[in-house]
């Protein structure tokens, strides 16, 4: 029995790293002994993810989950074990030959000894409502753990996003700053002509100052969101070195899935927490059924033999017991486990409503997003950089004045920027319908066994 237990489940957790080594495989990950080591550089949006399935400490934690309430179930499976008594008595102790007819030896005096062996019998479904409720518990906690895969997948890709996003803003201050230090140039030559002041000379200068700052500020950003990605893939000691592979323009541009047009509802129940909650239910149903068939008695079987030399040395009984049900018929439990039933219903159908409310929200979103992107990149942002170009000859020409290209530069830093914000808030959009859909990895807890 013994044996076979440990290949049993030796088999088992080789089966199941094997199973996350293939899921978690990454090209770009370093190994070290010890250690949750990986390549920073040129790391695309598909190799975080993969990292993050293989060394996220939450999802590590949640896989773990998943082998306790396995090993929940073999505990439940399990029959109680039986007891073995051996007793011997009526040993003479004030000097009184023991010895018999048969002889003086051991086995031949008149101790009476006994060997008896008791086994605990479980009656009215206790066994099975064990193992329901052990392996409802095992579906809950896989469900869960595909749910916080789901969640992680989204985790990753907002902060993906977020260093893209900061990073761009950086690099749009950054060209920004920069045109003005250029027009700045331009501004000196015409101040030694006589032809704009001092005092626009200088807030030229002023406006590229700032821009240069709020590029800096953008790029700490940069990094503080590398830092939170490097924690989300499960980095030892994150220091926001990761250099990222994909821009946000290559994201955006990559083939939208197609938006399902299944009900909310249909697309609800198939997401993990939703399994979750309903398998919450089924264990509550079982635990109840657990309590009420421990209403009745679970009766133990005797059978013993006896030796007591020298008429009938040898003898064997047999016989049975079991507790009388008079002060406590498990009321108490009873009652208990039937709230718990109506609680996890509740809960379920929480869980149905929230998660059709969540795809409605997001799927909204997404639209809106989407159109949000397509006109700053498609209308708003073309035409902002026209009058940019436009009002910038005419200042080097004389033509404009320096608040007209101080408003044009300001207002077309603010395009580009909003531009990103509204290419980011429609990629997080996306993913957080996706996520709401449980896209392309549809949740079926595990088949009875």
């Amino acid at each position: 029995m013994i044996m076979r237990f440990n290949f049993k489940n030796c088999w088992r957790l080789a089966m199941t790293a094997l199973f996350f080594a293939m899921e978690g495989m990454n090209p770009i990950q370093a190994r070290a002994e010890g250690t949750n080591t990986v390549s920073l550089t040129e790391v695309r949006l598909s190799d975080a993810k993969r990292i993050a399935f293989e060394k996220n400490w939450d999802l590590l934690a949640a896989r773990a989950n998943v082998d306790i309430a396995s090993a929940q179930k073999l505990v439940a499976s399990e029959f109680p074990n039986p007891t073995v008594s051996l007793s011997t008595s009526k040993i003479n102790t004030d000097g009184q030959p023991a010895h018999t007819a048969l002889g003086n030896s051991l086995i031949h005096r008149n101790y009476d000894t006994v060997a008896a062996f008791n086994q605990l019998i479980e009656i009215g479904g206790k066994r099975s409502a064990r193992k329901a409720s052990a392996h409802a518990a095992y579906q809950t906690a896989a469900a869960r753990f595909a749910d916080q895969r789901r969640q992680l997948d989204l985790a990753v890709t907002g902060a993906y996003v977020g260093v893209l996003l900061a990073e761009e803003q950086g690099q749009v201050l950054r060209a920004s700053a920069s045109s003005l230090r250029k027009e700045a140039s331009i501004a000196e030559a015409r101040l030694k002509a006589g032809d704009i002041s001092l005092a626009d000379r200088d807030q030229i200068s002023i406006a590229a100052d700032r821009l240069e700052l709020d590029a800096q500020k953008a790029e700490s950003d940069a990094r503080t969101a590398r830092i939170q990605l490097e924690t989300l893939l499960g980095i030892t000691n994150p220091t926001g070195e990761v250099r990222l592979a994909d821009s946000l323009a290559k994201l955006a541009t990559e083939t939208p899935p197609t938006i399902s047009t299944a009900p909310n509802s249909m697309l609800a129940i198939q997401r993990p927490d939703v399994v979750a909650a309903e398998t919450d239910v089924e264990r509550a149903k079982a635990d109840l059924k657990l309590q009420k068939a421990m209403r009745i008695p679970d009766p133990t079987l005797l059978a013993e033999y006896e030796r007591n030399p020298e008429q009938q040395p040898n003898t064997v009984g047999f016989g049975f017991s079991f507790p009388i049900p008079l002060w406590n018929l498990n009321k108490g439990n009873i009652a208990a486990a039937k709230a718990t039933v109506t609680e996890a219903e509740v809960r379920a159908k929480q869980a149905r409503a929230a998660a059709a409310a969540e795809i409605a929200m997001t799927h909204k979103d997404l639209e809106t997003s989407q159109e949000r992107r397509r006109r700053f990149e498609q209308d708003i942002e073309p035409r902002s950089a026209a009058i940019v170009k436009t009002v910038r000859f005419a200042y080097e020409k004389g033509g404009a004045s320096l608040i007209d290209l101080l408003t044009a530069e300001r207002n077309d830093n603010e395009v580009r920027v909003a531009r990103a914000n509204a290419t980011a808030d429609y990629l997080n959009a996306e993913a957080a319908y996706l996520a709401a859909i449980n896209f392309g990895e549809v949740f079926k807890a595990p088949a009875k066994r």
